[in-house]
């Protein structure tokens, strides 16, 4: 066999299996649904029409973004978790993780089959235009000077915006109040109003908003300078050592999902974040593809649900 197997090379590979009744060779034979655990214009929302469009001319069915946001991605969890595990539902979701704060009883290791790693995005640092802040230091300056005053807006409790800023609050030694809403879309449009006064969101929710000069960027959460905004600092280097934090995009299944299903899933998948296209419109975004094993992504998300967990404990963060 050659090194490159295509999709529907693998496919046709296992359509003999019948692994749960289920013929690979047939999938798909109806329209595919994608929760997206957040609002729209988030993120998530983006990256899953991206890889969706490109999965639907790929896989010759319609692939369905359905967003159904809530309690800190709770809502869309326990929503895919009770679905068939068919090949016909899935989820796309990202770094957050309400489940751990508000002791849901759905987690992304045990309440799913994890199917594929997409990508990756550094976080950012961005501040409402009126803040009379422009660098880390003078933000960090101000909290001190004004603790508990300034308002920064998440995606929701448990959501990535949330942990990195509590992650942030941490280290920099410094209290701000958390103003939580049902997505990165709705989180920004408070921030540029003015109505919260920053954010430690993902590059994709706020590059457009940072180039069209609604919102104002003061540093990259990455562990070095981000080619999207390569004039931007790290906040490592600017003011607090040592901070790092970026977001994570995943693919899961309902538990259970047939291992033909699952191979021919993720070989989807990974065809098409190889596609130019997908990867030139993601990186656009400020999203880097990152592969991993479906073994590699299990380990992955154990690894992350017990970093984020000590997070939780450590900052005390209580569900609301």
């Amino acid at each position: 066999m050659s090194k490159t197997v295509t999709c529907l090379g693998l496919i046709a590979l296992f359509a003999g299996l019948g692994v749960g009744g289920v013929s690979a060779a047939a999938w798909p034979e109806k329209p595919i649904r994608v929760i997206v655990p957040w609002a729209p214009g988030g993120s998530t929302d983006i990256l899953a029409r991206i890889l969706g469009a490109d999965l639907s001319k790929r896989l010759k069915q319609q692939v369905i973004v359905d967003n159904r946001a809530g309690a800190g991605s709770i809502v869309g969890l326990q929503f895919t978790a009770q679905q068939p595990a068919d090949g016909y539902t899935f989820l796309m979701t990202s770094t957050g993780y309400g489940f751990l704060i508000n002791k849901a009883n759905v987690d992304l290791v045990n309440s799913f089959t994890q199917v594929s790693m997409i990508g990756v995005a550094d976080s950012v640092l961005v501040v409402n235009p009126h803040l009379p802040v422009n660098t880390v230091r003078e933000l960090v300056a101000l909290a001190k000077k004004r603790p508990g005053e300034l308002l920064y807006s998440s995606s929701g409790i448990g959501g990535f915006p949330h942990m990195n800023t509590e992650l942030f609050k941490l280290m920099a030694g410094i209290n701000m109040t958390h103003i939580p809403f049902k997505g990165g879309g709705p989180a920004v449009v408070d921030t540029m109003a003015g109505n919260t006064q920053l954010q430690i969101g993902s590059i994709p929710t706020v590059i457009a908003h940072v180039r069209s000069n609604r919102l104002k960027a003061i540093a990259v959460g990455g562990p070095k300078r981000n080619p999207t905004l390569p004039e931007l600092p790290t906040i490592s280097e600017s003011g607090v050592p040592g901070y790092q934090s970026q977001i994570w995009f995943g693919w899961f299944a309902p538990k259970g999902l047939p291992a033909n299903l699952t191979i021919a899933t993720h070989a989807a998948i990974n065809e098409a974040i190889s596609s130019p296209d997908v990867i030139k419109r993601m990186d656009e975004q400020g999203a880097t593809v990152e592969k991993m094993s479906t073994a590699q992504f299990a380990k992955y998300m154990e690894s992350e649900q017990d970093k984020w967990a000590k997070v939780i404990q450590k900052a005390n963060i209580k569900g609301e």
